[in-house]
């Protein structure tokens, strides 16, 4: 019967390996350091040799790592230090099977929405003035930005649900959940010019002819054809709904109300927008903080 390796050892050859195929001394002290560290977990669970590791024994690493606070990354790549330690082991015939192999691992964290300076918004709204539907266009910006609608929701929006007195949008957004949405002066103001024209259908935007409302297609380019005008770049719908929830929370708004404009399920969701431009929190770093500058 053929002797177990000792994990030690087991590591010792993994990085003999390392050292004799990668030049680079970071790399080897950072494949040393994650195995190191997860010998000393086996110890704690008294396993002795890499093929008493399962992949059940890997996921509860995993999560230990997490409860111990590293972040995604480090864990990603302490985790490719083990796939890279089981795949060498098999290969050379110390193990049968690898039990990385079906491993996942952390989700890539989310990137962050991109928002639009104030300005870049404004001067997209000017652009809207300057085209062939002006009417159109304007209400399309004040809509997608100063009420943060989805494309969709907007594509759908009917007049019978714009309370134009009130200034109240009741808007169907996602798993076709109803919310009001509250809209401003700049908004009622595209609306009003908008609804003038005539004649009214039932839908805010009508398509040719007045069959049907423009398609989600539609409206995304007129946003990109805008956005091509005023010279800004990276512009979608989307950006605009993003830009709109982070100037709120920038000017004061809470946490809590940006959720509800939003129609987000979930807090957890809305909070993504609380990383807010670097410029704004230098400016109100030096306008709060007793120690930002000098005193005479």
């Amino acid at each position: 019967m053929r002797m177990r390796e000792p994990l030690d050892a087991s590591i010792a050859s993994f990085l003999e390996h390392v050292r004799n195929t990668s030049p680079s001394e970071h790399t080897f002290v950072s494949y040393e350091t994650d195995l190191r560290q997860f010998a000393e977990y086996l110890g704690e669970l008294g396993l002795e040799t890499a093929d008493a590791v399962e992949t059940a024994t890997l996921r509860a690493y995993l999560r230990a790592l997490f409860g111990w606070g590293f972040t995604k990354s480090t864990i990603s790549r302490k985790l490719s230090s083990l796939r890279g330690f089981f795949a060498h082991l098999k290969k050379r015939g110390a193990l049968q099977e690898d039990p990385t192999r079906t491993l996942r691992g952390p989700s890539a964290p989310k990137r962050l929405p991109r928002a639009l300076s104030e300005e870049a918004v404004e001067r997209l709204i000017q652009a809207a003035e300057k085209g062939e539907n002006p009417d159109r266009d304007r209400a399309v910006m004040e809509l997608l930005y100063g009420c943060a609608l989805r494309i969709s929701e907007l594509a759908d929006l009917r007049w019978e649900n714009v309370d134009m007195e009130e200034r109240w949008l009741l808007v169907l957004g996602k798993g076709d959940k109803e919310r009001r949405v509250p809209f401003g002066a700049c908004a009622s103001r595209a609306l009003e010019a908008l609804r003038a024209r005539g004649p009214v259908g039932p839908w805010v935007f009508s398509g040719q002819g007045g069959r049907g409302h423009l398609t989600v297609r539609t409206l995304h380019r007129i946003v990109t054809a805008l956005a091509q005008m005023a010279g800004v770049e990276g512009v979608t719908p989307h950006v605009l709904r993003h830009s709109c929830a982070t100037h709120l929370l920038e000017r004061g708004a809470s946490l809590k109300f940006v959720q509800e404009f939003l129609g987000h399920e979930n807090l957890s969701t809305t909070q993504i927008y609380l990383t807010i431009s670097a410029s704004w929190m230098k400016e109100n770093y030096a306008r709060t903080h007793p120690r930002a500058t000098l005193s005479d």
